[in-house]
């Protein structure tokens, strides 16, 4: 089964890179886009013998940074 986990900043953490593609999409002459925030997207290939407690764990104890970073599990099949 494939897996997708969607990390991102949580609200009121400053997001350095976010910045530098806004900045970036204003050099280039976008206009209108008030914010961005960038995140990670890890794509995990799984064993049906693993559990939404097993992936919730992978997240909390590695794949995020749980004092700065929100995460949201994605099974695509």
């Amino acid at each position: 089964m494939k897996v997708r986990v969607h990390v991102s900043l949580k609200n009121g953490v400053l997001d350095p890179q976010g910045r530098a593609i806004h900045h970036a999409l204003e050099g280039l002459g976008f206009q209108g886009v008030n914010d961005v925030r960038a995140g990670r997207l890890i794509e995990l290939d799984i064993d049906d013998g693993v559990t939404d407690a097993d992936l919730d764990e992978m997240c909390r104890r590695l794949l995020a940074n749980m004092v700065i970073e929100n995460y949201r599990i994605e099974k695509v099949s």
